[in-house]
């Protein structure tokens, strides 16, 4: 079953975040079992080429790719569309006008805006272009990202767009507009998010939250709010975290007041000692919620 058709279905999903520019990284997260990559080009230094070397990592590893632009501006959306994503993610949507010019920059005409020359899109020409005409408005998932007050306030009439398969909290940046920043879990923001989740689910539309946290608690508060599709945590960050981790470990060995004997190095050598890589489970501490 395609990701467009989980996402229709309103599954739970799980996905993460790609922020830093090597897509060899994208391509091992890729391997790890989560239903989808997001990769992500508004708060990071991903450009084009970056971008299309990591849409090619994720194909390669199997998962569905989706890239959150840095704008709803339609020729920077049909540059991204060209290189062939699972799906698009706008950001500060806040009005049906928005919403709409966003879903129409997706889409060819009479429906859209997007103008033809679909490369990495078609396996540039492996694909008939007459069937990616005919069904790419079936196969790409447009979402959009409820991050303000005034968001909230319009969802009532935004969620009548038909071309809008889902909505993503930006926990963070919703808390902002109501001059609380990065209080996430605040009373009001809260209450704010489960004012869009009861229409949400009342029109039967994914629902999906971008956290950087890893923490259990919180990936379960999102869950028991109704979001179905979390995406959670972030590669650099498994990296920092991993590092620190092992760190810890070395100096908590090296530090030890008995030195063990030299004897144990020619156990090791000797294949009677064996290693392990430990499970890796990251401290707890402040994350962003994108």
């Amino acid at each position: 079953m395609s990701l467009k058709e989980r996402v229709l279905r309103c599954e739970k999903l799980c996905g993460t975040h790609i922020a830093l520019n090597h897509p060899v990284i994208t391509e091992i997260l890729g391997y790890t079992g989560f239903d989808f990559i997001w990769i992500d080009t508004e708060h990071t230094s991903i450009g084009y080429e970056d971008l299309l070397q990591h849409l090619n990592s994720v194909r390669l590893s199997g998962t569905p790719g989706i890239v959150r632009v840095s704008m709803a501006d339609r020729n920077h959306v049909k540059r991204v569309l060209e290189m062939g994503p699972d799906g698009i993610i706008f950001p500060m949507i806040n009005t049906v006008e928005e919403a709409e010019a966003a879903m129409r920059s997706c889409m060819y005409p009479p429906r859209g805006t997007r103008g033809f020359g679909p490369l990495g899109a078609v396996q540039y020409g492996r694909r008939e272009i007459g069937d990616y005409i005919q069904n790419i408005d079936n196969e790409l998932c447009r979402f959009i990202q409820i991050e303000s007050c005034t968001a909230v306030r319009n969802l009532p009439e935004i969620v009548k767009n038909p071309y809008i398969d889902g909505y993503i909290f930006g926990p963070c940046d919703l808390s902002g507009s109501i001059g609380e920043l990065n209080n996430v879990f605040g009373k009001r923001n809260v209450n704010l998010m489960r004012e869009a989740v009861a229409l949400l689910k009342e029109a039967h539309k994914c629902i999906g939250v971008s956290t950087g946290s890893t923490d259990p608690e919180v990936l379960e508060f999102w869950d028991d709010l109704g979001v179905n599709m979390i995406s959670s945590g972030t590669d650099y960050d498994y990296m920092r975290r991993g590092a620190l981790k092992n760190r810890a470990t070395l100096r908590r060995i090296q530090n030890r007041k008995e030195v063990a004997h030299p004897e144990a190095l020619s156990d090791c050598r000797a294949g009677r000692i064996h290693f392990h890589s430990e499970n890796i489970q990251p401290e707890k501490e402040e994350v962003a919620h994108a």
